[in-house]
């Protein structure tokens, strides 16, 4: 297998070293990232476009999963982050790794709801059988759609103008059980535009996927899974000290009168042994194995809507209307529910599991000064939310040409509406109180006889709602102005308006000490763009642009206003110099600003879950704060919230610098090389401290820790509150390349399209962490940047009807999360495999390369059949030890790498 696959990449390079692909059909279209109308197959700024054979070649099912094969592509968020990753069924863009906050995401180059409150879209909610095209500009902070967009632009074009019915159907099944997926769609249109003076196009598909459960795929079946390192022996312990039998911590005074506390699990100290599934002891404590309960990859169903209008109004007029309308419930299962409760000391609980144990632990009840327990409800069954989205957007506007300029107006309503509801494993706080005060559950008991007594508290309703909504109205127009040596001068200008609002609604029993959120925005901009074609050969470009925010409304402040108002400038300047007729060098230089999102000013300070496993952060005896703590590594409360000051306190906007240098040869017809090396700077950014570097610096950042009363707990924790400062600076830098070339053969026409990105540097400096390089390697905030990622396609079409295609997509190794003996994550096996102690331990992640093979049969110009093998040698996700980042999956990435393996999918498709 080893020698197929060697073969191969080297028949794919060799293929690349003598033959030529260039794109068949290039599109006649304003090119993204331009204001003036004009054709241009090669401009100024580096803009990559994906047509619809490309997009078919891919073999993807979703727009979530077509971005994700973009080299370009890195840091975004995946659907298998929606398994207790804080995701909630959001699936995003993020260009360079820079971002995905930084990454604009436009539909027929106009702005979308976001997923929330700042600029990130949810993709999930765009079908991906209505788009033609997509076009990537990977250049910042453009001065037409925004200077927000600072990593660049990712624009889905629609369909249009069609008149012919088309019937598309496809299904997609893993070679091994789960997450098989299937989708249909259907498409008419009515009219041309051309001769009929009107067109009409109507889409609407359904696409599906059912869960994958890491417990169906080897690599991922336990938290426990063992390894070699360097010709030792080791496993993974990734284990949770929710467990059913419950733990108990107890919290005394020792012999010198200073706070301690204990850990241990009654029913094991009762029986000497670990009673259920899935439990590991660590000291005296049986740990659980939460991560063999979980999801790879979430059930999901979509269901959406496309259509358009264009109709002309004379000769030099067109109305025209676009709404796109879809519902994506993502159904995301993990381990069952887990959480601490206070023991009343001398209560029934407490006399009759804590107490009886206390002489073993050398422990007098006189010493005693509170109690707690951690249970995770397995009779309760695993937790599961439906995220489900729904999204409506809907624009009209007119366009033309008038007294030589050509113009564009319209006005966009587009709204993102996201709940997450409760569908099992939850239960009802206080009814569940009600139990343990009345002793009908024990938490100390073994699991397994107390589902009738949770099955009637488990929850099934809807706990937070979310509407995000945005309403734009923009005009644009450019015209030619003078003469100059290369040609004519040409001027773009153009205004927009916004409004933005959300709001956020918890089910406050849910999420006891939530609030609710509705708040809004207004901002409006204006830019123009100057083509002067200095020489037949040269061309430079000169944008500003300038941008106006306001304060945040907040219905819920005191103040009706929080945070800052600012206004400010942006320009770009770009140059596309032809010295010889096969080479176009082309070079830019902008700048950019992004206000801060909305939750980043308005959201309370409130719960936002867990930590990841930290030695207590308070050492001094004698503060209050240190009754709070647990012996050795363990989870604490994270707060989370906005910043709603204003003035220096508050948050000011992140400003950048972007500059790009490139070169396009094409030597013959044959072949076309692109190389562009980019450059962003963020200074003033906007980021909460990642609790890395809070929890490593508990000196530094002591005032973040503070005692929190859990609501749910009843009882007193340690917390450390994070919240957003302008408190970062970052740079990114690297080289992008996308090659092409085409080749008659002996067997038929042979095409290879070669394209990737190195990445030079990701770098950010923040208070207390210096610079962080995370190039082939986590950051604090437990994200990796890949040196290389590259995608190499080659395509023969062997006639008229046959066409093969071979995909080889390539990611680098990095450097694995970095282990201290403290944080309790990988144990050194002894010769007869047994547990010994922990380890510190750092080690080398493999890179991840796998080969696609798709073959397209076209029975006539009607009818054509796809069969397709995605992860053709079943190539397994690489290991990895870590714990934190992404959702609870174990012993891999499933942000870097995919848990379906070997997939064979079939399309179909009729047009009538």
């Amino acid at each position: 297998m080893r020698h197929i696959f060697s073969s191969g990449v080297a028949l794919s390079l060799g293929m690349l070293v003598h033959a030529a692909y260039a794109q068949d059909d290039i599109q006649r279209v304003h090119i993204t990232g331009s204001s003036i109308k004009r054709i241009a197959a090669e401009g100024a700024l580096p803009v990559q476009t994906l047509t619809r054979a490309q997009i078919e070649q891919s073999g993807v099912n979703s727009v979530a999963d077509l971005v994700a094969m973009l080299p370009a592509m890195q840091g975004f968020t995946t659907a298998s982050s929606s398994v207790n990753g804080g995701s909630n069924g959001v699936q995003t863009a993020s260009l360079h790794g820079i971002g995905e906050g930084y990454t604009l995401v436009l539909l027929n180059g106009r702005r979308m709801a976001p997923a929330t409150s700042g600029s990130t879209v949810n993709l999930a909610g765009i079908p991906l059988s209505a788009v033609e095209r997509v076009e990537i500009l990977a250049d910042g902070a453009s001065t037409l759609y925004g200077s927000d967009a600072i990593a660049g632009v990712v624009n889905f074009i629609l369909k249009k103008d069609q008149q012919a019915l088309v019937i598309e159907a496809g299904l997609n099944r893993p070679q091994e059980s789960g997450g098989r997926s299937h989708s249909a769609s259907i498409t008419k249109g009515w009219g041309d535009l051309d001769k009929d003076g009107y067109n009409v196009l109507l889409s609407a598909a359904r696409d599906e996927q059912r869960a994958l459960h890491v417990s169906q795929r080897s690599f991922s079946q336990s938290g426990v899974i063992p390894f070699t390192q360097d010709g030792k022996r080791y496993a993974l312990y990734r284990l949770s000290t929710n467990a059913q039998p419950g733990r108990a911590t107890v919290r005394y005074l020792d012999a010198a009168g200073q706070p301690n506390s204990v850990v241990f699990t009654p029913d094991y100290l009762a029986t000497g042994k670990c009673n259920g599934m899935r439990l590991y002891l660590v000291d005296k404590a049986c740990q659980f194995d939460f991560t063999s309960l979980v999801q790879a990859l979430p059930e999901h169903q979509r269901d959406s809507l496309f259509g358009s209008a264009n109709v002309k109004l004379g000769e030099n007029t067109t109305v025209f209307a676009e709404l796109v309308g879809s519902r994506f419930d993502s159904i995301a299962q993990y381990a069952p529910l887990a959480n601490g409760y206070s023991v009343p000391i001398g209560g029934n609980m407490y006399n009759k599991s804590v107490a009886p144990h206390l002489a073993r632990l050398g422990i007098s009840p006189a010493q005693v000064t509170g109690a707690s327990m951690n249970v995770r409800l397995l009779d309760a069954g695993g937790r599961t939310n439906d995220f489900r989205t729904d999204v409506r957007h809907l624009t009209l506007g007119l366009e033309g040409n008038l007294a030589k300029w050509d113009y564009s107006a319209s006005h966009t309503h587009s709204q993102n509406k996201a709940s997450d509801s409760a569908v099992g494993g939850y239960v009802d706080n206080a009814k569940f109180q009600a139990l343990l005060d009345s002793g009908a559950f024990d938490p100390f008991a073994p699991a397994g006889s107390a589902a009738s007594v949770l099955a009637p508290i488990v929850l099934h309703k809807k706990v937070s709602a979310t509407d995000s909504r945005l309403d734009v109205f923009n005009a644009r127009a450019s015209t030619s102005l003078f003469g100059l040596p290369g040609g004519s001068a040409q001027l773009g200008i153009g205004a927009d308006a916004s409004r933005q609002s959300y709001q956020y609604d918890p089910d406050l029993a849910f999420f006891p000490g939530s609030k609710p959120v509705d708040a809004h925005r207004r901002n409006w901009g204006s830019y123009a763009e100057l083509l002067l074609p200095l020489a037949k050969q040269l061309d430079l470009t000169a944008a500003a642009r300038y941008d106006s925010y306001s304060a945040v409304s907040n219905a819920y402040s005191d103040s009706g206003t929080q945070g800052n108002s600012a206004s400010k400038a942006t320009y770009k300047l770009a140059l596309r110099y032809r010295p010889l007729e096969p080479l176009l060098l082309r070079s830019s230089y902008g700048t950019g600003f992004k206000m801060a999102d909305l939750t980043s000013i308005v959201n309370p300070l409130q719960d936002g879950g867990a930590s990841g496993f930290h030695v207590c952060p308070i050492t001094n005896r004698s503060d209050p704060r240190y009754a709070l703590c647990f012996p050795g590594s363990t989870e604490y409360t994270l707060l989370t919230g906005g910043n709603p000051f204003k003035g220096e306190a508050g948050l000011k906007p992140e400003q950048s610098r972007q500059a790009s240098i490139g070169l396009r040869y094409e030597p013959a017809s044959q072949l076309s090389l692109g190389l562009d090396w980019w450059d962003v700077r963020l200074t003033n950014q906007i980021q909460t401290l990642s609790e890395d570097v809070v929890f490593d610096n508990p000196t530094v950042y002591d005032a973040l820790f503070r005692t929190y009363y859990n609501p749910i707990q009843k009882l007193n924790v340690l917390a450390a509150a994070l919240t957003p400062f302008n408190l970062a600076s970052s740079r990114f830098q690297g080289v992008d390349w996308d090659h092409t070339l085409k080749l008659p053969t002996a067997v038929g026409k042979l095409g290879v399209h070669w394209t990737g990105t190195y990445m030079l540097k990701s770098e950010q400096e923040a208070p207390g962490a210096g610079v962080e390089k995370n190039i082939g390697r986590f950051n604090s905030y437990s994200n990796v940047t890949f040196r290389i990622i590259s995608r190499l396609a080659a395509t023969l079409a062997t006639s008229q009807r046959w066409a093969h295609t071979a995909a080889l997509q390539y990611r680098s190794g990095y450097t694995d999360q970095v282990y201290s003996v403290g944080a309790a994550t990988v144990v050194e096996l002894r010769e007869d495999g047994s547990a010994g102690p922990f380890v510190a331990m750092k080690r080398q992640v493999s890179s991840y390369t796998t080969l696609d093979w798709q073959s397209k049969f076209a029975w006539n110009a009607s009818a054509s059949l796809t069969f397709g093998i995605r992860n053709l040698l079943d190539r397994a996700p690489p290991f990895t030890i870590r714990t934190a980042g992404g959702g609870n999956q174990s012993g891999y990435d499933g942000r870097y790498a995919d848990a379906l393996g070997r997939q064979f999918y079939l399309r179909g498709s009729y047009r009538f």
